[in-house]
C-alpha cells in the first residue's frame, strides 16, 4: 500500500480535529443546567440576597435561612451564643454580622 500524500494526511487530520471539536461540544451541552428548556431553581436564592450582600459564605446562608433568619434585623430573635453553635457559621460569619448589626443599631437577644 503506497503512503497518503501529504495533503490527505492534512485533510484527514483536520476532520479529526473537527469531529473532536463537535463531540468536546456535545458534551459540554449534555452537562448544562438547562434540560429541556427548563432550568433548575435554587431554593435559596430568593431568600439569601441580603446575606449575599454582606459576603457571608453560602453555607451560612444557607445555614440562616433555615433556622429562620431572612434578614439582618431577625437575629434579634436569637442570642450570639446560639448562634455561634450553629453549623456554618464561623468566626468570620459571626464578625459580619456583629459589624451590620451594630451599623443598624441592632442587638442580639440577652441568653
Amino acid at each position: 500500500m503506497a503512503k497518503p500524500s501529504r495533503a490527505k494526511v492534512k485533510k484527514l487530520h483536520s476532520e479529526a480535529m473537527a469531529a473532536a471539536v463537535a463531540r468536546r461540544a456535545e458534551k459540554a451541552a449534555s452537562k448544562s443546567a438547562v434540560t429541556r428548556g427548563e432550568v433548575e431553581h435554587d431554593p435559596y436564592s430568593d431568600a439569601d440576597q441580603e446575606w449575599l450582600a454582606m459576603g457571608i459564605s453560602a453555607p451560612a446562608r444557607r445555614t440562616l435561612i433555615d433556622e429562620g433568619f431572612y434578614t439582618i434585623s431577625d437575629l434579634r430573635k436569637a442570642s450570639l451564643s446560639a448562634l455561634k453553635e450553629l453549623d456554618g457559621i464561623g468566626p468570620n460569619v459571626i464578625r459580619i454580622l456583629v459589624s451590620e448589626m451594630k451599623k443598624k443599631d441592632i442587638e442580639f437577644r440577652s441568653k
